[in-house]
Formats: structure tokens, sequence, C-alpha cells
């Protein structure tokens, strides 16, 4: 159960590249709309689960999550 896969996280708000390393190595896309997509490979769903909380504790708005 627990493998890697590409999930692509929607948030909220503009959130600079720099923090691509933070987020795991997620690149960072900024859409229009002041929408940004973190996209990448996860470990397993531990790497996912910490993701979703550092997105959690800066008090950004989830919008979806998607497992490619």
């Amino acid at each position: 159960m627990d493998q890697p896969f590409v999930y692509e996280i929607r948030i909220e708000n503009d959130l600079p590249d720099r923090w691509s390393r933070w987020f795991e190595g997620l690149a960072i896309r900024n859409e229009p709309g002041v929408e940004t997509t973190l996209t990448g490979l996860l470990t397993d769903q531990a790497a996912l689960f910490g993701v979703l909380a550092k997105i959690h504790d800066l008090n950004l708005t989830l919008i979806s999550v998607n497992r490619k």
C-alpha cells in the first residue's frame, strides 16, 4: 500500500518557488486566480501527510489532492 505516487496538490494563495525543498521537493506552479499547484513524487502516505501537515501549519487553504 505504501508506494511512491505522483501527487498534484492545489492550494489557495501564491507560494514562492523557494518553498519547494520544504515541501518534499514538489514542483511549485502558481496559477492564474491566486492558486498554487504542488506536483511531484511522494514516497509514501507518510510523506503525503507530512506535506498536508505543512500546508495546515502555514494556514493555507487546501483545494484538492489528486494522485496521478
